[in-house]
């Protein structure tokens, strides 16, 4: 046996080698629909449609089964595009947006359902004590139906279910008792008076907060996901026959209420079913079983929402609640902790505050799985192919908005406090840090806003005003890499973006093994450094083409990497193959030819660990400026960026420069320079610049810039001095050498953004004068072939005197009009040759002539 046979194995091993027994009608609808037609059905739907009318009752009824229908097509669309496991709600959610979404909406949706255990049996107990000769106190008796629920959820789901077909049947029964005794009771001068509200009703969102748990049954089949042969298939298919179902049967109690008893007494009377009713008793038992089943589909659900969460090991205290029993994996752990939490809630006694309580933390749970829906079709994934096609994500985010709009409307403290609350639980799982145990629809909505970007980005024309640094350090080594990207991090910090590349001896049938060891390697050294930055391995046995071709091709549209970050060569040459002084300063000059600033940087070993010591004193960069050019330029930038990491935070630039003129004078046109580029420095003048000076000044600081030039291959300093006389005495140095233009101060009308506005003002007045000019001409061409049709008919008819004179006039109105017609037709050659000139330059420019002007 393998070792990794021999692995332990995990909860999420049990729950993947689960097969599920359940069918669509025993697993989804049943349970589904048990719940639907449960406790607010028998004892609270007479009191809605009394409270607030037939017409508004339906209206309710409409607001609820609209948030339903909206939820039941994003729970179908994301239950067929994957393979549903345990966990329900909870399993979908978190699969989509992500564990820390998940997390909190896990357990929220587990509250919420043991909480549900609680309200049901309230209910039940409420339709107990009432029978006559029941003398119990209704919490005592909704404790006892809780303990025998409990009984039946440690036996697990198959008992359920068949508990399950017996309330079924007498749900049925009790509910064809009431629609018998309905239509013969029913009247329609009792249902016109009860349309219209009475005058001192509650409030329409407090009625609605009391009826919305009716309908938060339909996502029970979802709970049971874990137990289904097929979910893919029942989930949406059982989802949608409960929700249909019950609309209907909703959609007739109210009907019959509202022409069978006066609002008052609906109202006051939470046995009003039993009055309208052929048989009563057939009610009582129809309440009793309801109000059981839906408690039994609650205990049911609940805990496996809880053995998903501990087996995802999001919560370390939650992972105790894996485990399951039995070859179903039924969660016994979870089934304890649910019957403890619904023992303590009864307590409360009060089943509407409880309903209040439940259809919040439902509306989010709802909210949250339409945003899901949204959020995963919005990333527009070639992995999101869910079999079930009639769903549109826009209306899952309207679905979405209209949850999270009812729950500000039905409570708005409490709302707020379970938005509090799924919050903090969202910043805890934030700030754990945990990766990610699952592939979610994070990563294709990232693609999806880069890709977006990048679109946006190359519709802009480039500035110097959006310069950053986007750096390819090269480094093959790991005793040398940490150092680089370390400083390749401070020059980035939030700013800009670096990729580590490695360019590695490699070719045939091992080139691929040969580069995925070393990816391997350099991601663990990424890691180590504590740095962001990409990984790019490439195996070649021609480090210079290679090198050539990695410049020539990285990067993707408008995102173009602009400067290669390398180690002194000193420090690799024992390393890498190909590297000595000449090839590594000829591979420098073809990077800067290619138009990439270079930065070489040079430390130390004993004098980098001295460098990074949390103690150490970094107080100030040093800079070498030469002239005001792009290298000086590029190196006050870099400095500048280094100073906004919190490890130099403390540091002063210093810009020390060679002076032969008036000291004061060049001071005063630095400062002045500074404060135009906005960035804090102090000059320092110098009489010249050569090894001694740099010393002289600069032993001391934590950071030195300096520019150098690369003659024949070898690189030295700005004036012509071996740059190996001063690296090895001074501390860190970044030497750099500019290839592109570095404005620091440039203005938003200067640069190709400028030029572009420029040249499409240009464009648009040569479109104008064009179109006038051909307009011009086109009227001259028709008034020719007027006076040329005149002439003809004049011909036709024969030569009169009269004619003879209107013949000579028109003529020399012809000769007038071609003449016209022929400058119209240079000018308009003209006009159209600057026009064309005008558009290449537009394109040039990167822009697009045929955008509209605005």
């Amino acid at each position: 046996m393998s070792s990794s046979d021999k692995r332990a194995r995990t909860p999420a091993d049990d729950r993947a080698e689960v097969t599920g027994r359940l069918s669509t009608f025993g697993g989804v609808y049943t349970p589904s629909i048990l719940t639907i037609l449960g406790i607010i059905l028998f004892l609270r739907l007479g009191y809605v449609t009394g409270s607030c009318g037939v017409g508004k009752a339906l209206l309710l009824l409409a607001i609820a089964n609209v948030i339903t229908i909206i939820t039941s097509q994003s729970l179908a669309a994301i239950a067929t595009n994957i393979k549903v496991q345990g966990g329900g709600d909870y399993y979908l959610i978190s699969r989509t947006l992500g564990y820390k979404f998940g997390g909190a909406i896990g357990i929220v949706l587990y509250l919420a359902q043991s909480v549900s255990v609680a309200f049901y049996c309230i209910g039940f107990g409420e339709a107990v004590h009432a029978l006559p000769q029941v003398s119990l106190h209704p919490g005592v008796i909704a404790a006892g139906a809780i303990v025998g629920l409990f009984f039946l959820a440690w036996l697990g789901a198959d008992w359920a279910t068949r508990f399950q077909y017996v309330v079924m049947f007498l749900i049925g029964a009790a509910l064809f008792s009431f629609f018998l005794g309905g239509v013969e009771q029913w009247q329609e001068s009792m249902f016109v008076a009860n349309w219209l509200p009475p005058g001192d009703g509650p409030p329409f969102w407090a009625i609605f907060a009391v009826f919305f748990p009716a309908v938060t049954g339909f996502t029970q089949g979802v709970s049971m996901s874990g137990d289904l042969k097929d979910p893919g298939k029942s989930l949406p298919v059982g989802t949608f026959s409960a929700v249909a179902t019950s609309i209907v049967v909703y959609f007739a109690v109210i009907v019959v209420f509202g022409g069978t008893l006066a609002n008052q007494e609906l109202a006051t009377d939470y046995r009003a079913m039993q009055k309208v009713a052929r048989y009563g008793f057939l009610i009582d038992v129809g309440v009793i079983a309801a109000t059981l089943s839906s408690a039994m589909a609650s205990f049911m659900g609940a805990p496996r929402i809880l053995q998903s969460l501990g087996g995802d090991r999001i919560f370390p205290l939650l992972t105790f609640f894996a485990k399951g029993a039995g070859p179903t994996n039924n969660p016994r752990r979870g089934v304890l902790l649910t019957g403890a939490i619904a023992l303590v809630t009864i307590n409360l006694g009060q089943l509407n505050l409880i309903a209040q309580v439940v259809s919040i933390f439902f509306l989010i749970s709802y909210g949250l799985l339409n945003y899901a829906t949204y959020f995963e079709a919005a990333t527009k994934s070639p992995s999101f192919r869910p079999r079930f096609r009639f769903f549109n994500k826009y209306v899952s985010l309207a679905g979405c908005l209209l949850c999270g709009s009812i729950i500000i409307a039905l409570d708005t403290v409490h709302g707020i406090v379970a938005f509090g609350f799924m919050f903090s639980i969202y910043l805890y799982l934030k700030s754990s840090a945990k990766p990610a145990r699952w592939a979610d629809a994070g990563r294709s909505y990232a693609f999806s806003q880069v890709r977006r970007y990048l679109q946006q980005m190359s519709a802009v024309a480039e500035h110097q005003n959006d310069w950053y640094p986007h750096l390819l350090a090269f480094t093959n080594h790991s005793d040398t890499r940490q150092k680089l990207l370390t400083f390749g991090d401070w020059i980035c910090g939030d700013t800009g973006l670096m990729s580590a590349v490695r360019i590695v001896p490699g070719s045939g049938w091992s080139r691929k093994k040969i580069e995925d060891d070393a990816r391997r390697e350099l991601v663990e050294d990424i890691a180590k450094a504590t740095v962001f930055c990409f990984p790019v391995v490439v195996a070649s046995t021609n480090f210079a083409s290679t090198f050539k071709n990695l410049l020539l091709s990285h990067g993707v549209g408008p995102l173009q990497p602009n400067s290669v970050l390398v180690n002194w060569y000193r420090e690799l040459e024992s390393q890498l193959s190909g590297l000595e002084q000449l090839k590594y300063g000829h591979n420098l000059r073809s990077a800067h030819r290619l138009g990439y600033n270079l930065i070489v940087f040079h430390c130390d070993q004993s004098k980098w660990d001295n460098l990074v010591r949390p103690d150490k004193n970094r107080d100030r960069i040093d800079i070498w400026w030469e002239v005001e050019n792009n290298s000086s330029r590029l190196m006050l930038l870099l400095a500048y960026l280094v100073t906004r990491n919190p490890l130099w935070k403390r540091a002063k630039i210093r810009v020390i420069t060679e002076s032969s003129a008036d000291f004061q004078a060049a001071n005063d046109t630095l400062m002045q320079f500074f404060d135009e580029v906005r960035i804090p420095a102090q000059p320092l003048l110098v009489e010249n610049i050569d090894p001694a000076t740099i010393l002289e000044h600069s032993l001391d600081s934590a950071l030195v810039f300096m520019p150098f030039k690369i003659n024949q291959s070898k690189l030295i300093d700005i004036t012509g001095y071996s740059l190996e006389r001063v690296l090895p005495r001074l501390h860190a140095t970044a030497l750099v050498h500019a290839a592109e233009e570095i404005d620091l101060d440039a203005r938003p009308e200067e640069g190709v953004a400028g030029e572009l506005a420029e040249a499409m003002d240009e464009l648009f007045e040569f479109q104008k004068r064009l179109a006038r000019v051909k307009k011009e001409e086109k009227q001259a061409v028709d008034e020719l072939e007027k006076i040329a049709l005149k002439i003809g008919r004049i011909k036709g008819n024969g030569e009169k005197v009269q004619d003879f004179e209107d013949l000579k006039v028109l003529e020399k109105q012809l000769q007038r009009s071609e003449q016209t017609r022929e400058r119209l037709f240079r000018k308009s050659s003209k006009i159209q040759a600057l026009h064309d000139d005008a558009v290449a330059r537009v394109r040039e420019l990167g822009g697009s002539p045929e955008q509209d002007k605005g």
